[in-house]
């Protein structure tokens, strides 16, 4: 990329939207019972578990607004950057309060950064969104979340078939994500993305298989820590994207504690770590 046009996405720095939502009782129980969890349980006034926020705020683009990846067009809020392919790249969390199930919140996000690098595979624009949300006593949550984007489409990707051992860890879960729990998921965010349900156009940006969400892989591993600590509250959670998940992958999920820390991981069948995180408990 020339210079000019880095400095024409920079200019988007600094832009902000305010949006207005609640918190859905039907949403939530939607979640949770994907999630394998008794939806009766996710009542009005109930604490929101982790990640869950994610399903407010969603992105309700107009059908002739979306670009052909199944993404809103860009150039509004988020910067027209030229490259085709988008990834959830990773993101940090605080959390300092709690949310509600039933309450009214306001999200302020902003461009916080953009970046231009060139990786082992070629050129990258790294953006990154600030979000801070809020209900009636203040701030109660802030998030930076990482958007990869890359030229496409990318050069054919064949599946690992070497198999690397996992790493031991104090407490672990299997998941083996199939069509349902992608199609829930999709449905519950309002994600049209193609790469994570239509197979020919995930094989024309040059992945094996259908590709499992990022958002859902950061969820599974919170959801861990959640599950191994009685359902405690988190006080920050980060999250990176190494290597892509695909359906027919059982996703290893372990973690490793001390002191109200946890360092998290995601392996495939094959060994290779495909997300790695970090969860601190209040």
């Amino acid at each position: 990329m020339k210079q000019s046009d880095i400095d024409n996405l920079r200019s988007w720095e600094g832009n902000q939207e305010t949006r207005e939502d609640t918190i859905s009782v039907a949403s939530v129980r939607a979640l949770a019972s994907t999630l394998d969890y008794d939806p009766a349980k996710y009542n009005e006034g109930v604490a929101l578990p982790p990640l869950y926020h994610w399903l407010t705020f969603l992105e309700t683009t107009r059908f002739s607004e979306m670009a052909e990846d199944g993404h809103a067009e860009k150039g509004g809020f988020i910067p027209p950057v030229p490259f085709p392919r988008r990834m959830f790249a990773g993101g940090r969390i605080k959390f300092s309060g709690d949310l509600l199930i039933g309450q009214k919140v306001k999200r302020i996000s902003t461009i916080q950064s953009v970046i231009h690098k060139n990786g082992r595979t070629g050129e990258i624009i790294f953006v990154t969104v600030e979000h801070q949300i809020s209900n009636e006593h203040g701030v109660q949550l802030v998030e930076e979340h990482d958007i990869a984007y890359l030229p496409g489409p990318q050069k054919k990707q064949d599946i690992e078939l070497t198999t690397k051992e996992i790493p031991k860890s104090d407490f672990s879960r299997l998941i083996k994500p199939d069509e349902r729990l992608l199609f829930r998921f999709s449905a519950l965010t309002f994600n049209s993305h193609r790469i994570h349900y239509d197979l020919p156009y995930v094989q024309s940006e040059g992945y094996p298989a259908v590709v499992v969400h990022g958002p859902l892989t950061a969820m599974l591993l919170a959801d861990l820590v959640w599950r191994e600590n009685e359902f405690s509250p988190l006080k920050e959670f980060s999250f990176r994207a190494k290597n892509a998940l695909y359906i027919g992958d059982t996703i290893h999920l372990a973690g490793n504690q001390t002191d109200g820390v946890v360092q998290l991981s995601a392996h495939n069948d094959h060994g290779v770590e495909c997300f790695s995180a970090r969860g601190v408990l209040r």
